[in-house]
């Protein structure tokens, strides 16, 4: 019995996404995926109606990540979605909650609880932003207005999530983080809007307008090559497996394997992106919940002035910049060892959540007749030969991203070293997804050999 069901009530009057009953073509995804994609983007231009003026944003540093878009109803962005996944993350890898995901019910409960989880966190984050004074009203006449707006666009977002997973290509978490981590790279490099100096807010009209000027200054140029490095050392991990020689036949003589032989890949970016976006997640709340001990008058993580964390706990796990290595060296080092250890965290329980751990793993391979070369055929064989690299991979995977991330946020990448770093795996992972559909409704008989519909 899952240890969900008491909540089965509340599911059956949670509204849900309806899965396509017919199998999509390539087509029909493609294009519910640009339609919630051009929904989001207008929904990023709505403002907030009865929100006064000098606001302020907290998350300014990670608002790439949130994947919303500060004085708009996207202002929560992706932030409760993600916040209800640590809190279930940390409940089912601490065997608190007792499912198993390898199960349709328990995968079932699971996300349906995470979706319970998404729409209080929704409720909760609208009313601190407004009742701790970040979205200040023009009167107090509007603060519930202005709560009401918070909670609709995360709301939507939540479903347009949905929509996506499983009418489109890939997430909607993972499409709205990247296009507005794309959004701010291609305007924080070609605006030619006026920016806070007076010169030209874009890094490559700024440069070329102080060039014309008689002023060379290459240190403009920084964020444009920091974003360019990130993007091809991220390409170049999602490059990198481990390839297991293994054969595909039945079982002939003494236990061995005779059949084609090949091999399988296992990503070096194993865990994927998720350990940066959970981690950045929890980030985010840290700030949060400084926010509200503020406010009550216990400011146990610390103190914030005009949104930003000034000492405490809040301003050590702050994102640092480049100056602060001189500066405030201590501040760097607590928040390096903090992130990357999140990172590890989390890399460990996507892998075991997911089902991309050893065990699983080795028992879809036998399933499926796959077994290792010159090993008797054992499930138990599978396993120890997988235990020998995907443990290791899962820790070095969290280390690599979560490296990647801080040291690109350092730079001031475009769009944030965290936002490129995801940006590039969403999109990788995305066109591997495309091409697969493409391959696949191209040849039907691919498909089935695939496991397709």
């Amino acid at each position: 019995m899952s240890s969900l069901e008491f909540l089965e009530p509340v599911f059956r009057i949670i509204p849900e996404v309806k899965s396509p009953v017919h199998r999509e073509d390539f087509n029909e995804k493609l294009k519910w995926t640009a339609l919630v994609l051009v929904l989001y983007f207008i929904l990023t231009e709505i403002p907030l109606y009865g929100l006064a003026p000098g606001a302020i944003d907290s998350f300014a540093q990670l608002r790439a990540v949130m994947a919303g878009s500060f004085g708009s109803i996207l202002t929560l962005g992706i932030g409760p979605i993600v916040t209800a996944s640590i809190v279930l993350q940390l409940l089912v890898g601490s065997n608190i909650l007792d499912l198993d995901l390898s199960s349709h019910k328990d995968k079932s409960h699971f996300q349906a609880t995470q979706k319970i989880l998404s729409i209080v966190f929704t409720v909760f984050e609208a009313a601190v932003l407004v009742l701790t004074g970040n979205l200040l009203p023009i009167d107090g006449s509007y603060t519930l207005i202005l709560i009401a707006q918070l909670v609709v666009g995360a709301l939507v977002i939540i479903y347009l999530d949905e929509v996506v997973s499983k009418w489109g290509f890939g997430s909607g978490i993972g499409l709205f983080i990247a296009a507005g981590v794309c959004q701010a790279i291609i305007v924080g490099t070609f605006s030619f809007l006026n920016g806070a100096d007076g010169l030209f807010a874009g890094i490559i009209p700024k440069f070329i307008q102080l060039a014309a000027g008689g002023t060379i200054d290459l240190s403009i140029l920084v964020p444009l090559l920091a974003t360019i490095i990130v993007f091809i050392v991220v390409l170049y991990g999602e490059a990198m497996k481990v390839e297991i020689p293994i054969s595909h036949g039945q079982v002939k003589g003494h236990g061995r394997i005779r059949g084609s032989v090949g091999k399988y890949p296992l990503k070096f970016v194993y865990s994927s992106n998720m350990p940066v976006i959970l981690t950045s997640a929890l980030l985010v709340n840290v700030t949060l919940f400084a926010n509200i001990f503020q406010k009550v008058g216990v400011p146990i993580l610390g103190h914030l002035e005009n949104g930003k964390a000034v000492d405490g706990i809040a301003w050590l796990l702050s994102t640092p910049n480049l100056s602060m290595f001189v500066t405030e060296p201590i501040h760097v080092l607590v928040y390096a060892l903090f992130f990357l250890a999140c990172c590890i965290v989390f890399s460990y329980l996507w892998v075991e959540i997911s089902g991309l751990n050893a065990k699983k793993i080795s028992e879809q391979l036998y399933k499926s007749g796959i077994q290792i070369p010159g090993f008797r055929s054992s499930k138990r064989q599978l396993y120890k030969i997988l235990k020998k690299y995907i443990p290791a991979l899962t820790i070095i995977s969290g280390i690599y991203v979560g490296l990647i991330a801080f040291l690109a946020d350092l730079t001031g990448a475009l769009g944030g070293g965290t936002g490129v770093l995801l940006t590039v795996g969403i999109l990788h992972k995305l066109y591997e997804e495309m091409a697969q559909e493409q391959l696949m409704s191209a040849n039907p008989v691919l498909r089935k050999v695939l496991g397709g519909d």
